[in-house]
């Protein structure tokens, strides 16, 4: 096998926060074999399904392979050219403040802070923002005011020592299944309790002891209900609280604080607090739930000031614990990559802090005040104050709330450059020249997961085409403005050193980060680096921050902050009665860029959906497999219903991923308002209001094919499968000619077709042939489309008869709907086994499929398929269950 006797090289995962070590052997011919690292501390080798898929996204298909000025292939030297002098005259004639950049927690640390210091210490602005304030800006705040700095207490060994651990606004299954799994095996091993706190039902509450289903936006009336239980039962530590001001605020604040807000019974609220109270080793894990809200500041504080008031932080098996969306959003904060940010958890407003890193870079301006945060950067790229706006690997054209304003405000901005790996997402569509970044497993550098730990990404394959590290761009670009010297950098081992050794001056100043220590790396010793927690330095060596009480504000003390609970901005009223919740899922991640390319990981969930429960979907006269029409004043989305008890009357829950380029009508981000935390800038995308229909098509379609799609129907999304691509697609006009609709939509004029309609039930049935193989299909109805998805899914390239039935014969298998996408399991497989082999649990499937036996993210899938089966149920009602 080409590659099988090439070293594995240890790197780093791109997606979530967990931080997960890989192995990585290139194939020899552009393909990339990825295992588990055993020996990296966050995931000691397991991987997600995501994780597991990635060798599959690192194929060229649509990548960008050469600079593009207006559309046109170009050189590097023009293209650097042209955006040094666009943003060096913006800067001199409009002022610094007329330039922006807006990063993204995909980019690496060496990457962030040559951006940092380019838009800070030289073009003199503090408008540089990264998509990481969508993501963990409340919890940046939160810290601040609590600690005096952006720092994450405790590390992953606490989830392992804790003996309760509270989720937060976080599905954690399947956004970090891997932190998940590790509950999950502590839970087995010494009795782990688990409370989960979210408005619908997620796969997190498979395991858990205790479901809080509160209403949106009111976790801090419950973390303030808690923080007067702790005080009524006893569990303050008074010991602690002489390193702690304003208790007694925050006390008040609690005690007036009612609970109704919630929506949670007393008894529901009474057996929480006491469960917390009486658990020392208490773990609280929080995410996007809390963070994305015009109140997340507040949640956080909430959170911290409970923890803070049991002196549980800190300490083996406590703490309160913010896990990070993104494989270096805690990277970016270390450099200074948020517009209120300076680097090294310096401030920016501090002029001790200021002038030495100004001195430290040579710098000949630097900002005294906060730049514009992400909602305020694109509105200014919009009305015209920002003349120059440079975007790195992210896609706020779809991001964003109230995406279609940003998509408009990009493509208003004078000069718009885009750095990313393909052409082919919204924002890059709309950009005045393009960049071809390297991609994961093209570049070399460091990432910080969300306990700490900084680990290398390295370079297993080249970059293809004209594809340059970010570094790498940013320091050209920065040297052709006039400042040669200081972005005179020809590794990134150069970048790191500075970085560590600017992080001297904070810890000079008793600042937190400080990795020092590292600063002295030769490049070979950077190369070889294994993972390591901050700090490094003489003074300290990773571990846990607060355990004795000493924090980073001037008195060394922490504060408690007096909250109050805030609904969400938009209230639920007759023109939009229902509350609109976003967030990810399993197998996907953020705009499906990289995740994407593997079909397995779309097999899950091929469709962008609308999760509605069974009272709203009565009223709106909705069913299963409908699509429905979201919308407010900001925009609209048109998704595939799905009828579940997951969510709350009144709420409705949509998945993130799907983009112009995947499924237009599903865009949700045009649906939530740009409504900001007044502390943090955290949009709220957690409670949009929106009201919902059912969209009535003319006809419905799926198709499946070898080859790229070109839709062109009123509603469609595309995903890849193994044999090519699937798509769903609905049109609102009759459609009068199946066949020439077909052709069109295959780019397939002179294929062979076999056709079947039945004009009375309105059915078009066609498949194209060449050489006697399967090229595509296309099944029509008046109605959803009932057939077999997933068997269709792997006809094309093949020679099936029969294929116009739209089923497998008898002897052909349908594997279902994928529930395992880590081993490709589908659901008619594992229901075959379960009646075949009499099969009783979960651990009983795993063991014969091996489904849900990695990441353990499917394993409520399997559950329910149990549960349903008659099987099953007979033995339950035989007492067997």
């Amino acid at each position: 096998m080409p590659g099988a006797g090439c070293k594995e090289t240890r790197s780093t995962c791109p997606y979530c926060g967990t931080g997960c070590g890989v192995l990585l052997r290139p194939d020899g011919v552009g393909g990339l074999a990825v295992r588990g690292d055993p020996d990296h501390p966050a995931n000691r080798g397991r991987l997600c399904s995501k994780g597991l898929a990635l060798g599959e996204t690192v194929g060229l298909q649509g990548r960008l392979l050469a600079p593009q000025v207006q559309g046109r292939e170009t050189d590097w030297d023009s293209a650097l050219d042209l955006i040094a002098a666009k943003f060096r005259q913006a800067a001199e004639q409009y002022g610094p403040d007329s330039v922006g950049f807006y990063l993204s927690g995909q980019m690496l640390t060496e990457d962030y802070y040559v951006a940092n210091k380019l838009m800070k210490g030289f073009l003199g602005s503090a408008n540089i923002d990264t998509n990481s304030r969508l993501c963990m800006a409340s919890t940046v705040a939160g810290h601040k005011r609590a600690f005096g700095t952006d720092t994450v207490p405790g590390t992953y060994d606490d989830l392992e020592q804790a003996d309760l651990i509270v989720l937060v606004g976080s599905n954690l299954a399947w956004c970090h299944p891997v932190l998940y799994q590790r509950i999950l095996a502590a839970r087995e091993k010494r009795g782990t309790k688990l409370v989960v706190i979210d408005p619908r039902r997620t796969a997190s509450c498979d395991q858990a002891d205790m479901h809080l289903k509160l209403r949106a936006g009111s976790d801090v009336a419950l973390f303030n209900r808690l923080l007067a239980g702790l005080y009524e039962g006893g569990a303050l530590d008074a010991d602690y609280l002489s390193n702690v001001n304003g208790l007694g605020e925050a006390l008040e604040a609690a005690f007036a604080a009612d609970a109704a807000p919630t929506g949670l019974s007393g008894n529901e609220i009474t057996a929480f607090c006491d469960l917390w109270l009486r658990t020392e080793k208490v773990v609280t894990i929080f995410s996007q739930g809390v963070n994305q809200s015009t109140s997340g500041a507040d949640k956080v504080n909430a959170i911290l000031n409970c923890h803070l008031a049991a002196g549980r932080i800190g300490k083996p098996g406590c703490g309160p614990f913010s896990v990070t969306g993104q494989p270096n959003a805690m990277g970016g904060r270390e450099v200074g990559g948020l517009a209120n940010m300076l680097a090294c958890h310096m401030d920016l407003e501090n002029s001790s802090h200021r002038d030495a890193v100004q001195e430290f870079w040579g710098a000949p301006a630097m900002p005294d005040r906060a730049g514009l945060k992400a909602v305020d950067l694109f509105r200014a790229a919009g009305d015209g104050r920002l003349k120059a706006l440079w975007i790195i690997h992210t896609n706020p054209a779809v991001t964003m709330p109230e995406a279609d304003v940003v998509a408009a405000a990009i493509k208003a901005c004078e000069f718009t450059v885009v750095s990313d790996i393909t052409a082919a997402t919204d924002t890059a569509r709309l950009a005045d020249v393009l960049l071809p970044a390297a991609a994961w497993a093209e570049k070399d550098g460091t990432v910080t997961n969300s306990d700490r730990t900084i680990s290398r990404q390295r370079a297993v394959l080249p970059p293809p085409g004209q594809a340059r590290a970010d570094w790498d761009i940013l320091a050209d670009a920065g040297r052709r403005m006039g400042w040669a010297k200081a972005f005179d950098y020809q590794t990134p081992a150069q970048i790191f050193r500075e970085h560590a050794a600017l992080s001297g001056l904070a810890g000079s100043f008793g600042l937190d980060f400080d990795i020092s220590g590292l600063g002295g790396l030769s490049i070979q010793e950077y190369d070889g680096m294994a993972p390591v927690r901050w700090p490094v330095s003489r003074a300290r060596q990773g571990g846990r921050f607060f355990a004795d009480g000493r924090f980073f504000h001037p008195d060394c003390k922490a504060r408690m902050m007096p909250v109050r609970h805030r609904a969400p901005a938009a209230t639920p009223d007759r023109r939009f009665p229902l509350r609109l919740n976003t967030g990810r899922i399993r197998d996907q991640w953020h705009t499906m860029t990289r995740t994407g390319q593997a079909a397995r990981l779309s097999g899950h969930l091929a469709e962008p959906f609308a999760d509605i429960h069974p009272q709203d979907a009565r009223k709106l006269g909705v069913e299963s497999a409908d699509l429905v029409r979201l919308h407010n004043t900001h925009g609209q989305a048109v998704l595939r219903a799905r009828i579940t008890t997951d969510v709350q009357p009144g709420d409705l829950f949509a998945p993130i991923h799907w983009t112009g380029e995947t499924a237009p009508s599903a865009r949700i981000d045009t649906l939530v308002a740009a409504a900001i935390d007044p502390v943090s800038g955290q949009p709220e995308s957690k409670a949009a209001v929106v009201a919902a229909e059912r969209w009535q098509a003319a006809w419905y379609g799926f198709a499946v094919s070898c080859r790229p799609m070109a839709p062109q129907a009123d509603y469609w999304a595309v995903a890849r499968t193994e044999a090519g691509y699937r798509a769903e697609l609905a049109g609102q006009a009759p459609l009068t000619d199946p066949e020439a609709t077909g052709r069109d939509l295959f780019a397939m004029p002179e294929a062979e077709v076999q056709m079947m309609t039945d004009s009375c039930k309105g059915i078009a049935r066609l498949a194209l042939f060449q050489d006697g193989e399967i090229m595509a299909a296309l099944f029509t109805a008046p109605g959803p489309v009932a057939v077999s998805r997933d068997y269709l899914a792997g006809l094309p390239g093949a020679s099936a008869a029969g294929v116009l039935t739209g089923v497998p014969a008898g002897d052909q298998p349908d594997p279902g709907p994928v529930v395992c996408a880590c081993f490709s399991v589908g659901a008619n497989t594992i229901l075959h086994a379960i009646e075949s082999g009499g099969l009783m649990s979960v651990g009983d499937v795993g063991a014969a499929l091996h489904a849900g036996t990695n990441c353990g993210s499917c394993r409520p899938d399997i559950a329910e398929l149990l549960a349903r089966h008659p099987f099953q149920q007979a033995a339950e009602q035989d007492g067997f269950g």
